[in-house]
């Protein structure tokens, strides 16, 4: 074969590349309540991520599908799934999010991911003996 044949076939090379390798995106929130008082339970807590969605992106945001996957009362974290098409809105909405029953409050978003197994574990708490 000679060298203008190899760098032919070279050059019919084609990149791709995804932009989202999955179907869903993961995200670990934890909600902030600083002057402490009741505690929400997790049908509150869907139901307050479906008001949030609904203040900011209206009844279009209020119908994006979002599931609670996990949710601690203790310590208030959980672990949401969202189309990955809805990701943005989902993540705007939590962070401009800033009262729940009329007390100021916060989400934080800790971790996101389209992989769920990526949220097993978190390096940055890894404690090493």
């Amino acid at each position: 074969m000679a060298l203008s044949e190899q760098a032919g076939a070279a050059a019919s090379f084609e990149r791709r590349v995804l932009r989202s390798a999955g179907e869903h995106h993961y995200l670990r929130v934890r909600l902030e309540l600083p002057d402490g008082g009741a505690r929400p339970n997790v049908a509150q807590f869907k139901q307050l991520v479906v008001s949030a969605l609904k203040e900011l992106h209206g009844e279009v945001g209020a119908a994006l599908p979002v599931d609670v996957l996990t949710y601690e009362e203790k310590t208030l974290s959980a672990i949401l799934r969202v189309v990955s098409s809805g990701l943005v809105k989902l993540w705007s909405a939590l962070t401009l999010l800033g009262f729940y029953q009329n007390r100021r409050c916060a989400f934080r978003v800790l971790q996101t991911s389209p992989f769920l197994l990526a949220l097993a574990g978190n390096s940055r708490e890894l404690v090493l003996d």
